[in-house]
């Protein structure tokens, strides 16, 4: 009995110190492809509002969130640092606020933001593996609609001016095995954008700046190749 029982303590200690055992390393040359769930939540802020080239002051806008899948490749350059490329794409709706607010929805558009970002990764020999990152954002607007009663008038039409701008990122990889993980990421990306209306009705022309400036939140899993 007693070898019976010191047999079955050292197969669950075995067992035990095979699950606490860390996976593989990350090393220079790893390919990491997540693929995540995303929330696109904008902090936005408008600034002026110009019309038919007279400013007429600071008024409101908000920008809806939008939840997506998104692709994003790590290459490892060190077992420490990475270059990560994030692909995706949302929608989003544009309506007046404050002082706005009787415009109702404005502008509906798609957002590509291409985003490139350089990762310091803490633990890479650990099974659980947090890590930053800091770059550069590029957001291309496209398929633009004017929108609401207000302004969606035959013939207007709206155009959003394209973004450079920084990023930010925290997230931790959870390995499952040697290359399979469970990640979660957030990422803040400086967004700012002039939105130009022609044949509104209103206005023979009107822009708008707006600081769009989002929070993306994600989950998802990986693979290192």
């Amino acid at each position: 009995m007693k070898t019976t029982t010191l047999a079955a303590a050292l197969l669950t200690t075995l067992g035990l110190s095979t699950l606490a055992a860390p996976a593989m390393a990350y090393e220079a040359g790893d390919w990491l492809v997540r693929g995540r769930i995303i929330n696109v939540n904008p902090n936005d802020d408008s600034g002026t509002l110009t019309l038919n080239g007279v400013d007429q002051g600071t008024k409101g806008v908000s920008v809806n969130s939008d939840t997506v899948p998104e692709l994003d490749i790590t290459y490892m350059l060190h077992k420490n640092w990475g270059v990560e490329l994030i692909l995706g794409y949302s929608n989003h709706t544009v309506k007046g606020e404050k002082s706005w607010s009787a415009l109702g929805d404005v502008i509906d558009t798609k957002v590509l933001p291409p985003t490139l970002t350089l990762q310091y990764h803490f633990m890479p020999d650990s099974n659980i593996r947090p890590y930053v990152g800091a770059g550069i954002n590029y957001t291309y607007f496209f398929d633009e609609e004017v929108k609401g009663p207000v302004l969606d008038v035959p013939g207007a039409k709206v155009k959003l001016d394209s973004s450079w701008g920084l990023a930010a990122q925290a997230g931790v990889d959870v390995a499952l095995n040697d290359d399979w993980f469970v990640n979660f990421d957030v990422k803040y990306i400086d967004i700012d954008t002039t939105a130009h209306f022609k044949n509104t009705g209103a206005a023979a022309s009107a822009k708008i700046d707006a600081d769009i400036d989002p929070f993306v939140w994600g989950i998802g899993i990986g693979r290192r190749f």
